[in-house]
Formats: structure tokens, C-alpha cells, sequence
């Protein structure tokens, strides 16, 4: 008995099908990993509104490990994300983290912030020098910081100086931007120094205008 051979037509069928399959499952798994940082910033935001109101420690949900402990804003970019406490892999899945052995949130010292680069801090790379940055602490004070450097550096290397009296905010994520892999030792760096405060106003609540002639 002679076994079955696939013709070239069929051959060239079952790889499109299966670089279709490929592509579908590679574009769902990138899909949900935004989808999820989407979602967790959402309920970040409550539990931020509670840390606000005077709640220490407040869990997005009830499992977490984690808690907000800043509000980072960057006007330039339209950025707006709350920043979890740790640097963590099962953290930074959801938001940036705060590195736990630098200065605490709201000191007048080093801080430094790390994301991932193909989500929260993906921005970094389109920030510019002298772009301000907004750091809201739990206590509702609104620290202003502008970019002074950029660069890349060799985490197997290079060290950020986190001594007292030295009030910067330092955003570090992976590099480049869009490698394949992730894991690599290189580390694209931003710091911007404190400028003072701001007063922390209400968010705004647009509400539809009352149509022409029905004003009171």
C-alpha cells in the first residue's frame, strides 16, 4: 500500500492555517495583556479615592498584595496612572511600581518609579527635556517634577544614586521599546527634578450645558 502524500496545494493550505492560528492566539495574548492593564487602572482609581479619604493600605481587590501609594500624571502625554507599592512581576502587570528600597512617597528625596515598557510606561520614550510630571501623594499634595535626563543604562552596572537631599523622581523601564524579548539588561532611565507643589483641586465632572433658553 502506498501512503497518502499531501500535494503541494494542501501543504501550503495547512501552513497558512496554521500561521493564521499562530498570528490569532499571538494577538489575543497581546490583546488581554492591555486589557488588563486597562481594567486594573480602573479599580486603582477607587482604591485610590479611598486612600484620598484617609484609608491606609487599600487593596484594589481583595486578594491583592499590593496598594496604591501615588498618583502619577503627566500632562504632556495624557498620561494619568496610579503607582502600586513594589516592583514586583505580579505588581508592575498592573501598574507602575514604587521601588520599595528607595525613598517613601512624598519624601523630599529620591523616588524612583519602574513600569513595563510595552504598557504603563511605554511614554517614557515620547517624553521630552523640561516636560513636567506630577507626582499626588497620599496626603493629597501634588509634587511637580520636569525631566532633566534621559538615558539607557546597563542594569548590571549601572547604579542610580538614591542619597538624601536629592529631590528627583526616577522613571526606569526596559530598552529598547520594542524588543522581541523581554529580560534584556539594558534599562532606559528618566529623571526629573522637584520643583515645589501645586494645590490639589477636585477632578472635574463635565456635565451636559442646559439647552439655549432653559438657563434658570
Amino acid at each position: 500500500m502506498n501512503p497518502i502524500r499531501p500535494t503541494p496545494r494542501t501543504l501550503t493550505a495547512l501552513i497558512v492555517c496554521l500561521l493564521a492560528i499562530t498570528g490569532l492566539w499571538q494577538l489575543g495574548e497581546g490583546s488581554w495583556i492591555y486589557a488588563k492593564a486597562g481594567l486594573a487602572q480602573h479599580l486603582l482609581q477607587r482604591a485610590w479615592s479611598r486612600t484620598l479619604a484617609g484609608e491606609t493600605k487599600s487593596k484594589p481587590w481583595p486578594w491583592a498584595d499590593t496598594w496604591p501609594v501615588a498618583r502619577l500624571i503627566v500632562p504632556s502625554q495624557h498620561i494619568d496612572q496610579i503607582v502600586l507599592e513594589g516592583a514586583y512581576g505580579r505588581t508592575l502587570a498592573f501598574g507602575p511600581g514604587h521601588v520599595e528600597s528607595t525613598q517613601p512617597i512624598g519624601s523630599a528625596d529620591t523616588v524612583i518609579l519602574t513600569g513595563h515598557r510595552d504598557t504603563h510606561f511605554r511614554f517614557l520614550k515620547r517624553l521630552q527635556l523640561n516636560d513636567v510630571i506630577e507626582l499626588e501623594t497620599p496626603a493629597g499634595h501634588r509634587r511637580l517634577y520636569r525631566v532633566k535626563e534621559a538615558r539607557i543604562a546597563d542594569s548590571r552596572s549601572a547604579s542610580i544614586e538614591i542619597g538624601q537631599g536629592q529631590a528627583r523622581l526616577v522613571l526606569v523601564t526596559c530598552y529598547p521599546f520594542d524588543a522581541i524579548q523581554s529580560g534584556g539588561p539594558l534599562r532606559y532611565v528618566v529623571i526629573a527634578s522637584m520643583e515645589g507643589e501645586k494645590e490639589t483641586l477636585p477632578d472635574i465632572t463635565w456635565v451636559t450645558p442646559p439647552r439655549r433658553g432653559t438657563e434658570g
